[in-house]
């Protein structure tokens, strides 16, 4: 009997020591939050994203990690559904900060966004934003970061030129999430002081429906010349598809979450979407970073990705710069630290060339439209219209 109690002993410790050794080999791991759509009519815009985040945090790892104080770290994505939620989406974020102390969490909508700025502060992590909602960035809070541009200047760009381009009467028909509510009281206010008129107005549940034609029915029934869509690009693309099966001929104003590429591929070909107006696809993008990005998406994925791929990409990259030159994964010293670490992002890192972070914490690059012309996406400078 006391030679099995010492066995057991010897037995115990030989096994704590193995797991002191195990634990003091393990590589140091920053953890990274996304929250995002998942499951639902949403759950691909919500994929999208995240592959942009997880090809940035293989790149990472796969070169080694990054150095914190000597000490190097590896990137790991831990990603949750909210299902488009903001409610989930504040769950969400504070579970990922209690139980793996993410220094940062990456959103893809405003109403999650929005929801997290009501406490990031003083839970004390970042928030990612991939919103061109301009209040996100306008509200003062200290700890986010917008990815895209804002959206103020396609709402005066798009109306500019479908009303020169296609006519006077618009038919509202986007999705009924916070940001395309957002969006259509801006488009509506921008066409009507313009001299526009809006004949109909029926927003539409992007996240839950497959089947528009009720919606669409009615404001194809008031005769528009062009019609305003946009909630993820899949059932934007159904929207359009169905508009066009009730026999609207008119252009379409798509809000920039949706891009026309991937709306096309839904609705049946770029000639469904002739006279469309809206953000420009990555894939029509021909500066060097953006091609290569597009490549190397491919090979990996097999298929072309979109912008919030490759915004997310990017803004991984130069959060993970932002550390590696901060010396710390503490949330308001990496804040302190991005426009310096995006400005000396490599160009393969930073498919769309964003230059800075303003004060305020948007990202800078250059804004674009994108019309769709004898079945062709053309790429057109917003300040020429």
């Amino acid at each position: 009997m006391r030679m099995l109690k010492k066995l057991g002993r010897a037995i115990a410790v030989a096994t704590l020591g193995a797991g002191i050794s195990a634990g003091a080999m393990a590589e140091s791991t920053v953890n990274i939050g996304f929250t995002g759509p998942l499951s639902g009519g949403a759950a691909l815009y919500g994929e999208n994203t995240l592959s942009g985040l997880r090809m940035a945090a293989d790149e990472v790892n796969a070169n080694g990690g990054f150095d914190i104080n000597g000490e190097t770290y590896k990137v790991n994505i831990i990603s949750l559904d909210d299902r488009y939620s903001p409610a989930q989406a504040a769950t969400n974020a504070k579970r990922l900060k209690q139980e793996s102390n993410v220094p940062a969490v990456f959103v893809p909508h405003s109403g999650g966004i929005f929801a997290l700025q009501d406490f990031n502060e003083q839970d004390n992590f970042l928030i990612m934003a991939y919103t061109s909602v301009p209040t996100v960035t306008e509200k003062g809070n200290a700890l986010t970061i917008r990815i895209p541009p804002t959206f103020d200047g396609y709402v005066r760009a798009f109306t500019d030129y479908a009303l020169e381009h296609e006519g006077k009467k618009l038919g509202m028909g986007g999705a009924t999430h916070e940001y395309a509510k957002i969006w259509g009281s801006m488009i509506e206010k921008a066409w009507t002081s313009k001299g526009g008129e809006v004949v109909a107005n029926n927003p539409m549940d992007y996240n839950k429906s497959a089947d528009f034609y009720t919606g669409v029915s009615r404001i194809v029934a008031s005769n528009p010349d062009v019609m305003f869509v946009g909630g993820a690009s899949e059932p934007t693309g159904l929207v359009v598809q169905q508009a066009r099966q009730l026999g609207f001929q008119g252009g379409f104003i798509v809000m920039d979450q949706a891009k026309i590429d991937e709306v096309a591929d839904v609705a049946g070909g770029l000639e469904m979407v002739e006279g469309a107006i809206g953000v420009v696809p990555l894939s029509v993008y021909e500066t060097p970073a953006a091609q290569d990005f597009i490549k190397r998406y491919e090979d990996e994925f097999g298929k072309t990705p979109g912008s919030e791929a490759a915004y997310n990409y990017l803004a991984l990259h130069g959060l993970v710069k932002a550390m590696d030159m901060a010396e710390t994964t503490d949330p308001k010293k990496i804040r302190a630290t991005m426009s310096e670490a995006m400005a000396s992002l490599e160009d393969s890192k930073n498919p769309y060339e964003v230059t800075e972070v303003t004060d305020k914490g948007g990202f800078v690059t250059e804004t674009t439209l994108a019309v769709v012309e004898d079945g062709k996406i053309v790429q057109k400078p917003i300040e020429d219209q």
